[in-house]
């Protein structure tokens, strides 16, 4: 089954159990998955919807991801007020409902969003790129530690920085073993050739 198949799945059981925390949680995954598939005003739509209707069930778990999703989004459909707003909800969330598992990512999608405003500001770029690294690095959590590098990779090769890109790059992606195949090892792997290059 594809990742598709099981939110529709996930979502229709839920609506048939009455379970709106968990159809809400479906609903949001299905405008993830819009969002990665390009179709960024459609996912706009859904996460917004969806968002709504899971905050509706009381929820606060996940609800900073989901923000940053959504921010994401925005950001894709140059709604650069509404990204930085949406960005900025999570950020407060982290810290009133100290759920902090995703604060890694959500540092990294700030990084990112200011890269791409209107008015590109590497300085800020770089800040929460820091942050968001020291953070997944103080977590132990490889995977965000992995995508804060890239991130933070792309902005010195483009600065002119390619030896200290590569040089952050390296440890990170040598700590892993598996999942090569994964979408993040994949794009690192390319990251690195380029920097060689």
């Amino acid at each position: 089954m594809t990742a598709n198949e099981l939110v529709k799945e996930l979502v229709t059981l839920s609506d048939e159990k009455g379970a709106l925390f968990w159809k809400a949680h479906g609903m949001l995954r299905q405008g993830s998955l819009v969002a990665l598939t390009g179709k960024a005003s459609e996912a706009r739509q859904m996460l917004v919807s969806a968002l709504s209707e899971y905050r509706s069930t009381g929820a606060t778990l996940w609800v900073a991801a989901h923000l940053s999703y959504l921010a994401e989004v925005f950001a894709e459909l140059a709604q650069f007020d509404e990204a930085w707003r949406r960005i900025g909800e999570a950020m407060t969330l982290i810290e009133t409902t100290k759920e902090r598992w995703f604060e890694a990512e959500v540092n990294r999608i700030a990084g990112e969003l200011a890269l791409k405003s209107p008015k590109p500001d590497a300085a800020k770029t770089e800040t929460h790129l820091n942050r968001a690294l020291a953070i997944a690095r103080a977590q132990q959590a490889k995977s965000w530690e992995l995508r804060a590098a890239m991130s933070m990779a792309r902005l010195w090769r483009d600065q002119g920085k390619r030896q200290q890109a590569h040089d952050l790059l390296v440890p990170v992606y040598g700590w892993f073993t598996e999942g090569f195949d994964t979408l993040d090892l994949k794009e690192a792997k390319a990251l690195l050739e380029q920097l060689k290059a």
